[in-house]
């Protein structure tokens, strides 16, 4: 696969990409002694000494410049997120006490401990500390670690150009009249939908039909200028299946055809002559759909920088038996059990065009070709639909 390289996002853009940069801490984390609770701050030493009534010496909002305790008998009046007063080493809860007259007295039943509801400077991490590290697909939480960096845009990996191609004579788009020889065009769809779902959303769909001369003048045109090609249907080894002749005619060089799997045996994938990834997959939707989860997404994501990720693996809540010699990708159900491990239940698919029974499964679950009976609580690699 080809690396796709870096470009810069505005922050707003990068979640879901995959960050190409160190991350490092703009300042200490919290960068002051940070107060947790709304309240009062004082000097635990006072409340030590017997003290439970403090004189109200002002009030500090979380943004104010901080103020100074002038006396072990003050306090003030603080905010959540607030610096802690100089002077001042411990935060009381609004909860805990009464004011009259300025003056703030401590429930008598309440106890306090040192430096209670004070998040202090630097105890999550120094200015300098590599918070995030290259290879990390952005999440949510990251973008709000990235602005705590300082940081308006940030380096990814570049959004590769993709043109998924859905082929065949028979396929017709949704909104369209549709003969009854003939079907409707879903796989190109879910697709771009997939690719799209992972942060490749330069992706876009175009249909061809089953003729040679329109095949390879179009995806030679598409080779031009595209980084990746998936292609959907005419890999398999019918009179129609046109794809791998017109790709090595167009100097796609082919890394290899055919997986021993079931679905998705026919897959095809080759290098173009600008190094551009070629992916062909069987026509059937289950097997199109399986072979973009487990080959094109984790390629596209290797090659735009992303760090290997931890395998994942599964309890078979029933019994399985696979009796061909391939290896037999199971789509599930997936819960977590009891102990805290996730359960698979085999959801079964009336042929590999039964992509319906797929809107009700969170994965698949892998099942080594060199074995046959897979009997419940058999623990299996579990790959899901939504974390390639």
């Amino acid at each position: 696969m080809p690396d796709f390289g870096a470009e810069n996002v505005v922050l707003e853009a990068a979640a879901g990409r995959v960050l190409r940069q160190v991350v490092s801490a703009e300042r200490d984390q919290p960068p002051f002694d940070r107060v947790t609770m709304d309240g009062i701050a004082i000097r635990y030493a006072s409340l030590e000494s017997g003290n439970r009534k403090f004189n109200i010496q002002g009030t500090q909002h979380a943004g104010d410049p901080v103020q100074s305790l002038d006396d072990d008998q003050n306090c003030i009046e603080i905010m959540t997120g607030g610096v802690l007063p100089e002077g001042s080493d411990c935060v009381i809860p609004v909860e805990r006490i009464t004011i009259a007259s300025n003056i703030a007295t401590i429930e008598s039943a309440y106890e306090v401990t040192a430096k209670q509801f004070v998040h202090a400077q630097g105890s999550d991490h120094v200015a300098g500390f590599e918070v995030l590290k290259p290879g990390t697909v952005i999440s949510p939480m990251d973008i709000a670690i990235i602005a705590s960096c300082g940081l308006s845009d940030v380096a990814v990996g570049r959004a590769p150009e993709i043109r998924v191609i859905s082929t065949g004579n028979e396929l017709v788009p949704p909104g369209q009249p549709v003969a009854a020889h003939q079907i409707r065009m879903s796989n190109g769809p879910a697709l771009v939908a997939m690719l799209s779902g992972q942060g490749f959303t330069r992706s876009s769909h175009h249909h061809l039909p089953d003729d040679v001369e329109t095949l390879e003048r179009e995806i030679d045109r598409h080779l031009g200028s595209a980084d990746v090609i998936v292609l959907s249907g005419g890999v398999s080894m019918g009179k129609a299946d046109f794809v791998p002749e017109v790709l090595k005619k167009l100097g796609v060089e082919l890394v290899f055809h055919k997986i021993s799997q079931r679905p998705g045996k026919p897959m095809w994938f080759g290098i173009g002559a600008n190094g551009q990834a070629v992916f062909a997959l069987p026509g059937n939707p289950v097997s199109s759909l399986v072979c973009c989860r487990q080959y094109v997404l984790p390629a596209l994501l290797k090659s735009s920088g992303r760090s290997d990720t931890p395998a994942k693996y599964a309890v078979l809540e029933e019994d399985v038996t696979f009796a061909a010699n391939l290896t037999c990708f199971l789509p599930i159900r997936s819960a977590v059990m009891v102990d805290g491990r996730m359960s698979a239940m085999p959801v079964p698919t009336n042929t590999s065009g039964d992509f319906a029974a797929l809107g009700n499964t969170d994965g698949y679950v892998e099942l080594r070709r060199e074995e046959s009976d897979f009997p419940a609580g058999s623990v299996v690699p579990l790959h899901l639909w939504a974390t390639p």
